[in-house]
């Protein structure tokens, strides 16, 4: 079966031309007109990626995503009229796996969600990364870390598991902000603040889990994985 893409988008126009533009490339659609609607269909059907309006009545887009964030991964795509960095960093630092600035070319849009749902794709059939106390379940897509506490789960989200999977697989080297856009985020916005959001996203679960100091920055090139130098 297809995937199911959830959009929730207040302007019925726009809604119709995502849903014809993503039905025409074989995917299923589903609409929401406001943000608790969205929430109630994410949660009985659920869907494999949501596209979803900042500015959305009755709950809001970022609220939508951060209450998405607490249930699980589900891929977010965010729509914004706002072109502010500031913006879309707020929205990554929630957990939106990439964004989408009014006015757009319905062809981009549906180029982010099939490049979303292919990496989502990929991960299955593939093993276990391990590297000291963190555990990438690729089959699962579910991240693990082990310390003298016990063994917790880390609530990642696609982007961020996706470049712990992708760092964990050259588990010696330090990777440029550059390199990690080009391998995690390859049709996204190549400002070095997108991954720098990620990041410190990433190195704060992992410091809830007991794993603090275990991704660090590199002065002057990104960020590595392992025990603090």
């Amino acid at each position: 079966m297809s995937s199911l893409v959830l959009i929730a988008e207040d302007e019925p126009e726009i809604a119709s031309i995502l849903q014809g533009y993503l039905e025409r490339e074989g995917l299923r659609t589903v609409t929401a007109i406001n943000g608790q609607v969205a929430l109630d269909l994410h949660r009985a059907l659920p869907p494999d990626l949501v596209i979803l309006d900042v500015k959305m009545p009755k709950v809001d887009g970022y609220e939508v995503l951060a209450e998405l964030r607490r249930r699980g991964d589900t891929p977010v795509i965010m729509v914004t009229a706002l072109s502010e960095d500031l913006d879309k960093l707020q929205a990554l630092r929630i957990g939106a796996d990439d964004y989408i600035v009014k006015p757009f070319n319905p062809l981009e849009v549906v180029a982010r969600v099939k490049a979303v749902l292919r990496r989502t794709r990929s991960a299955e059939g593939q093993t276990l990364l391990r590297l000291g106390p963190l555990e990438l379940d690729l089959t699962a897509h579910m991240a693990t870390v082990t310390t003298d506490a016990g063994r917790g789960r880390l609530d990642l989200t696609l982007t961020e598991f996706r470049i712990l999977a992708h760092m964990m697989r050259s588990p010696t080297r330090a990777f440029t902000r550059a390199e990690l856009i080009d391998a995690c985020l390859p049709e996204g916005d190549t400002l070095e603040r997108t991954i720098d959001s990620h990041a410190s996203n990433i190195r704060r679960k992992l410091q809830a889990a007991g794993a603090g100091g275990f991704m660090e920055g590199v002065r002057g090139v990104g960020y590595r994985l392992g025990p603090p130098l």
